[in-house]
C-alpha cells in the first residue's frame, strides 16, 4: 500500500512552488546578517538537495565550493545569480519529486543505507528548514518591496502563477 507517498508528493510540489517564488522576487544582492541573499538561498538549496533523500548518498553540485552553503563562512565564490539558483532549484525539484513515488509506506518509516534518519524524518527536517529560511528571505523582500510576495498555502492554489500577494 502507498498512501503517503501522493500525500508527501502534493505537498513537496507546493514547498518547491513556494521556494520558486521566492528565488522569482527576492534581491540576490541584499544582506541579512552580511550574507548576501543568494547566499541564504544557495544554503536553502543545498541542504534540501543534500537532506531530502539521503545525505550519505550524496554528491556536490559541479559548482559547489567549501563554505559556499554555510551561512557562518564567508565564501562568496563562485557568486551564483539568480539564474543559477533557479537551475539548480529545477535540478533539485525534479530529483526530489521523482524520488517521492518510489518510497512505500513502509519504507517512509525506515533509514536510507548509510543514514541515521528516517525518510519521513529527512524529509520533514527539509520542510521545516526550507520554509524557516525561505521566511527570513521573504521578509527581507517584504521589507524592501513594501509588499508580500506569493506563498502558496495547503490548497495549493496557485493563483495563476503570481508572484505577489
Amino acid at each position: 500500500m502507498n498512501e503517503l507517498s501522493p500525500l508527501i508528493l502534493g505537498r513537496t510540489r507546493v514547498l518547491f512552488t513556494n521556494v520558486e517564488i521566492m528565488l522569482r522576487t527576492f534581491d540576490p544582492e541584499a544582506v541579512l546578517f552580511d550574507m548576501p541573499l543568494w547566499k541564504h538561498a544557495y544554503h536553502l538549496l543545498h541542504s534540501a538537495d543534500r537532506w531530502f533523500i539521503n545525505p550519505a548518498c550524496y554528491s556536490e553540485p559541479p559548482f559547489h565550493m567549501p563554505g559556499l552553503n554555510s551561512l557562518d563562512e564567508r565564501v562568496f565564490e563562485p557568486h551564483l545569480s539568480r539564474e543559477d539558483l533557479l537551475a539548480y532549484h529545477a535540478a533539485i525539484r525534479e530529483k526530489v519529486l521523482a524520488y517521492i513515488p518510489s518510497i512505500t509506506d513502509e519504507r517512509w518509516a525506515q533509514k536510507p543505507e548509510g543514514c541515521a534518519f528516517a525518510r519521513l524524518e529527512l524529509a520533514l527536517g527539509q520542510f521545516r528548514h526550507v520554509y524557516a529560511h525561505l521566511g527570513n528571505i521573504n521578509a527581507v523582500t517584504m521589507q524592501q518591496a513594501g509588499k508580500w510576495p506569493r506563498v502558496i498555502g495547503l490548497d495549493g492554489e496557485q493563483d495563476g502563477g503570481a508572484l505577489w500577494e
